[in-house]
């Protein structure tokens, strides 16, 4: 499993010298808050702070503390610009002047990365990946591999549980996989807030596992993948054999994804079903107590 602390150390390593382009402030409307950041060499970028011409003013800019070439630009009113040998802050209007029409006001901080700046870097990303959102996918048949490819491009942690030892092969790079006879076993296992995504290939297995995730009053998102009569059956399973409660029952998500959307390929599934899982965690994490001691923004 690789994951993007990872890819962190990795680029830092390889890159040279390298600088920090950093939103400080915003106001109005703008592409990414306060705190995006994104690392610019002299001949590669990692990550973002939203892209247009704000982004291309900022690599500009980066590059040209690092020593490269930087192209030319619009005209200087465009934005206010300071400059010294290792750091640069641009005030930047995001409006027609410069041809991006957010709205607001964007204030970015560039400065080179020296060994104290890369540990915080480091660190920062640590302890935001080891809060990560958990999604545990329970099967890697089709659909299973489809929704493992669309939820490893987002901010969670996602595990992918199977029984067959085959269908884990070929899972992306940063998903976490489990083999166990037992797979139910990984529901008790969870932390709080966690999403539970079952399609396996067996629908007495995703009973046991639906019930047992259901059970768990913490989590974000529980859905099985199925048909009406499959929810149907489950349900008078559950109430009658698994000692479940209807209130239980109303918490499952089934069919995974919806039903708006009549098209039973893998990837549209896969697609529509991770929307809907981050939607589920972004909405538990709103209702939920917000941590102490969360990281602060970099800047100053």
């Amino acid at each position: 499993m690789n994951s993007k602390a990872q890819s962190l150390k990795v680029f830092l390593s390889q890159a040279g010298r390298v600088a920090l382009v950093e939103v400080a402030a915003t106001k109005g409307s703008t592409p990414r808050e306060a705190g995006a950041f994104m690392l610019v060499s002299a001949s590669a970028i990692f990550g973002t702070i939203g892209g247009g011409q704000l982004e291309y003013m900022a690599i500009d800019k980066a590059r040209q503390i690092l020593g490269g070439r930087s192209r030319p630009r619009s005209p200087a009113n465009e934005a206010r610009i300071e400059v010294d040998e290792v750091c640069a802050t641009l005030d930047v209007p995001l409006g027609p002047e410069i041809g991006q029409c957010c709205g607001g006001r964007v204030e970015v901080l560039i400065r080179l990365v020296d060994a104290s700046l890369e540990q915080q870097l480091i660190a920062k990303a640590e302890s935001e990946e080891a809060h990560l959102p958990h999604v545990y996918l329970f099967g890697g048949g089709h659909v299973g591999q489809a929704l493992a490819a669309s939820l490893a491009l987002l901010p969670i942690h996602v595990v992918v549980v199977e029984t067959r030892s085959d269908a884990l092969e070929g899972m992306p790079e940063t998903v976490e996989t489990r083999l166990t006879p037992m797979p139910e076993a990984v529901v008790r296992e969870a932390p709080a807030g966690s999403a539970f995504a079952i399609l396996t290939h067996d629908h007495a297995l995703d009973f046991l596992i639906v019930a047992e995730a259901l059970r768990r009053e913490d989590s974000a998102y529980v859905g099985m993948i199925g048909s009406k009569t499959k929810k149907a059956t489950f349900r008078n399973w559950l109430l009658k054999s698994a000692e479940g409660s209807e209130a239980q029952f109303g918490r499952l998500v089934s069919p995974i994804g919806g039903n708006a959307v009549n098209d039973k390929r893998p990837p549209v599934i896969a697609a529509l079903a991770a929307a809907e899982i981050m939607t589920a965690l972004v909405s538990h994490a709103t209702e939920a107590p917000s941590s102490a001691g969360a990281d602060k923004a970099m800047a100053g």
